[in-house]
Order: structure tokens, then sequence, then C-alpha cells
């Protein structure tokens, strides 16, 4: 059967191939005396609180699982536009919140709603990849501008400049960033969106995982810009509720009705159950929950990157946010006597059962060096796993 060309665009998500082979050998060696350690999925360890799961329960037994408006529950709309306005202390109407199945829904109605056959958006080298296949799936082009860590391997404005062309259609940003954990720091986003919007382009920030920022420097979302700049988020992350598939993205105001149309014919509406359960995501009891989970996160990080640097996995910039170690592996993978990070990778789960990730996914600027260590872990499992490590790398 023939397959589109659209199809054939899209590359393996290698992070999920690392996953299979991670699930088979830690079945065989379930029952041995080093079970597998997975600091490979981004995922976190943490489920959602009592209070979301109890309002689940009751929109279960009460019946209300039917369709909602495509736009989402007008109650949770007003709910995040309240945390936005108590947490990083910007406005942000409800009217301008469309809620989505999960920040992939999101991102894909963002691209089919803004991106022509052959338009080109410019994107960080390292950088998530499905964000660069939700362009691809639009039948765009993503530009993937290589970055250093000098620039926390963000884009920065002088780099947007010199690669914008006659193609060119904006941004998208991600900030904190998968897989460096790094973000952007506010005023090279401002310039960024300055240059964006006097070309009358798009700026397009993922900012997931921005309820997991740990410096008050980068912790703001570019909201606070300009009502044009479009951010995607998640109750994944922070909210803890990665398989209930819920998200949101905030619009300029005139393009929610596009946006709606768009969502009604594609998804009619996000989920009844995780919409009434995200309501209790912003009762006081849940909130108090999320920053105690986040402080853990941060805790997990001050913990782990200095021993992770200490065996010769060097961070080259402490992630500010989100829950990953950006490791170049360089140094360790010769000690293995392997070369690059896709055999650094199988290396380890063969000698250590640690599944990490390989740069292959991220990007092809320099990204063969480097592997994605996440913290989403117990603290337990990574000093375990540091153990280990040292016990291999020796």
């Amino acid at each position: 059967m023939r397959v589109s060309a659209r199809a054939e665009r899209i590359e393996p998500f290698y992070v999920m191939e690392v996953a299979k082979a991670a699930a088979q050998l830690a079945r065989e060696v379930a029952r041995s005396d080093q079970p597998m350690i997975f600091l490979n999925i981004g995922e976190p360890d943490f489920t959602a609180p009592p209070l979301v799961q109890e309002a689940a329960e009751r929109a279960i037994r009460g019946g209300v699982t039917q369709y909602t408006q495509a736009t989402g529950l007008e109650m949770l709309r007003e709910r995040i536009s309240g945390w936005y306005a108590q947490r990083f202390g910007v406005d942000v109407p409800a009217r301008r919140i469309v809620v989505t199945a999960g920040a992939s829904a999101a991102l894909q109605l963002a691209c089919l709603a803004l991106i022509d056959a052959g338009d080109e958006i410019l994107m960080p080298d390292p950088s998530y990849p499905c964000n660069r296949h939700f362009v691809s799936a639009a039948d765009g082009r993503a530009v993937m501008v290589p970055t250093t860590a000098a620039e926390r391997f963000q884009l920065s404005a002088e780099k947007v400049t010199a690669n914008w062309g006659a193609r060119t259609r904006g941004v998208l940003l991600a900030s904190p960033s998968n897989p460096t954990g790094t973000s952007i720091h506010p005023d090279e986003l401002r310039r960024i969106h300055e240059i964006v919007a006097a070309r009358g382009g798009i700026t397009l920030v993922d900012e997931i995982y921005l309820g997991l920022s740990y410096d008050d420097t980068f912790g703001r979302t570019g909201l606070g810009l300009d009502d044009q700049v479009i951010s995607i988020n998640s109750f994944s992350k922070y909210f803890n509720m990665t398989g209930w598939r819920l998200g949101w993205m905030v619009l300029p105001e005139a393009l929610v009705p596009v946006i709606e149309r768009l969502a009604q014919n594609l998804f009619i509406c996000p989920s009844a159950v995780a919409q009434y359960a995200a309501l209790a995501c912003f009762e006081p009891e849940s909130l108090a929950e999320y920053e105690r989970r986040r402080l853990e996160f941060r805790a997990r990080r001050d913990a782990f990157i200095p021993q992770l640097q200490a065996l010769g996995l060097a961070v080259p910039v402490v992630p500010d946010g989100a829950f990953y170690a950006w490791a170049d592996c360089s140094q360790a993978a010769h000690r293995l006597g392997v070369e690059g990070s896709w055999d650094f990778a199988f290396e380890l789960m063969r000698r250590a059962h640690v599944a990490v990730t390989p740069g292959r996914d991220f990007g092809s600027a320099d990204t063969r060096r480097f592997v994605r260590f996440s913290t989403a872990n117990s603290m337990a499992h990574l000093q375990e796993a540091l153990a280990r490590l040292r016990a291999v790398l020796a």
C-alpha cells in the first residue's frame, strides 16, 4: 500500500525505540540484584494528587462524560486564567485559552492553522523531536538552527535574524526545553519576538515545563510580552497528568475561532473526565502539593548533576527547569570502549541496567556527543543509578 509523502517524512521516535529495548531487558533482569532503572522517559514519577483523582471519580459517577465545547469547559478556562494571574502575574483572559487533547494536539492545531506548504519554522538544535514533526505534518519545514552552551542551547535574536529567509513563517521555541532543561532569558525572548513581529511572523512557545522552573530569572511566561505570542501548555508535567492527555493553548483573540473550527473537526473536544478532574488542580491543597513536588524535582537536580559531572559526564548548562540533564558522554563513552551517545546508551543499558536517551532524536548539531538523563525518578533510584555508573566507569 502506498503511504503519503507526509508520513514518510516523519522519522522514527528513537526515544521510544530505546524504551522498547530497555523494557525487554528489564523483563530479563527483573529478578536480578540489579533491576532496570529508567532514566530515559520524560514522565513524572508522581501521579495526579488525591483531589484530582476524586474529581475524576465524581465526574464518572455523576455521568458528566458527554462532549464538551471544542474549546474546553468554560470553568477550566477560567481557572487556567486565574493560575496565570496568581503564579506569573499576567492577565490572560479565559476567552483566549483553548483546552486541548494534550499539548500535542495544541501544537498540531497551531501548525495546521498557521503553516502553509513550504513555510519554514526556525527551531533550536537540539530540541524536542515531535515539535519539528508537527511542522512537517502541516507540510512546512523545520529549519534546525545549531545552538551552543553559551546560548543555553536556545535560539538567539542574532541567529533568528541570520536564518530568516523568504519562506520563514516564524519560530517555535521551548522554554524550559526538552532535552536541556534550559530556558530562554526573558530579554532574549523579547528581542526574538520583536524581530519576528516586525516581519509579520509567529512566535510559538512551548511552555509545558514552565511550572517546573527553579530560577526566578527564567520562570516567566512569554505571554507577558505581547498578546500575539502563542503559548502551548500541558497538564502532563507540572500537574502530573501525563496519560490523561490534557493541555491548553493561549492565542491571540482573533485566532481562537480558527482553532475552534479545526478542533471541532479533528478532535471534537478534549476528554470530559480529564477536564473535570483538572478543575481540582487549582484547589489550594493541590497547588501546595504541586509546589512540594516542584521542590523535590529541584532537590533531585541538585543532588544528581554534581555527581554526574564528577563521573566525567559534563552538563554544560545546569538546567533551570524541567527534569533533565543534557550530558556530554564523549569521555565516558571512550572509557567504555564505544563511540557516540547511541552506542553509549546501549552499553549502559547492558552493563549497568540503566536506561538513558541518546541525543539522536533531538537534532544533528553535535547531538551525537550527548545523552539525556531524566531525573523524574525517586532520589533512591537516582543514587542507585549513580552508584552503578560509578562502577562501570571506574
